[in-house]
């Protein structure tokens, strides 16, 4: 796998924002269909709300899945003031599962303005920045990542102590005309919990899309010190020896990643490092 992609598999897990699972499409995006439903302004009313679409990532919903949306959102759409706001929930949290982050994100908005709480706005900045993570051009990256920031800033107001969302929230500047608010954001959260796991990952990340591969595997040492489990930081240290030339090590590390890890896109990506510390 040539150094290009593997700076593209870094950028996405960054971007999708959590530190224990990868998305699905890492890599290439061209060629291929993905949701394109579009968040909206926010507004009480459904009629605005995106169609569900058929296909993400590539993969087409089967007729039970159609079902299940449509029966959620008339549910939704027919509930009363009572029961509204549980309906949204059950209804993104359905498109989430089936990874329309683009419609878990507007429903979910929908019942935070239902319902202002900081589990609700919480919740929508989760599923807006989920979406980020899997735009596919900078015009819909720009609009999902002021979605996610504006209903991180609610929730943070509310709870200042909500430091995985101050962390996902610094990524959604990094492609901004300011990506230094993003990493002086994430050394706050590191200020505040010096051991703390999402930050000290996403800075590891940073570094890598800057090509400092001695800080990045500082970074990613400080997680598996606290954490030897992390796999996931565990083969993006092995990937920063790579680049640095230690192979010896990186073999070491690239191997118990191999034994401990069962994500196919991880393992695939290890074969294929492992084939460029043959060459």
């Amino acid at each position: 796998m040539k150094k290009s992609i593997f700076l593209s598999c870094v950028l996405a897990v960054a971007l999708v924002g959590t530190l224990f699972s990868l998305p699905k499409v890492v890599v290439n995006t061209k060629g291929k269909d993905v949701d394109q439903e579009r968040s909206q302004p926010a507004a009480a009313s459904t009629e605005a709300a995106p169609e569900a679409a058929t296909k993400h990532d590539g993969a087409a919903l089967t007729p039970d899945q159609l079902k299940t949306i449509d029966r959620l959102r008339s549910g939704f759409n027919q509930a009363n003031a009572k029961d509204k706001a549980s309906a949204g929930i059950e209804l993104s949290n359905k498109f989430a599962e089936l990874q329309k982050f683009d419609s878990a994100g507007f429903y979910a908005e929908q019942v935070a303005i239902l319902s202002p709480t900081v589990e609700n706005i919480l919740r929508t900045g989760d599923r807006y920045y989920e979406a980020y993570g899997f735009a596919v051009n900078d015009e819909k990256a720009k609009n999902l990542g002021a979605k996610t920031r504006e209903y991180y800033e609610k929730a943070l107001k509310l709870n200042p102590g909500l430091l995985a969302a101050k962390a996902n929230m610094a990524m959604t500047f990094v492609n901004t005309e300011n990506p230094m608010a993003g990493i002086l954001m994430l050394r706050e959260v590191i200020d505040t919990d010096p051991t703390n796991e999402l930050a000290l990952f996403n800075l590891g990340i940073l570094s890598m899309r800057s090509n400092q591969y001695s800080k990045a595997s500082d970074r990613f040492r400080q997680i598996l010190t606290n954490n030897p489990a992390n796999t996931k930081a565990k083969f993006y240290l092995g990937l920063t020896l790579v680049e640095l030339g230690d192979k010896e090590q990186a073999r070491k590390v690239l191997t118990e990643v191999k034994k401990e890890e069962k994500d196919p896109v991880i393992q695939q990506a290890i074969g294929e490092l492992e084939t460029r510390l043959n060459n």
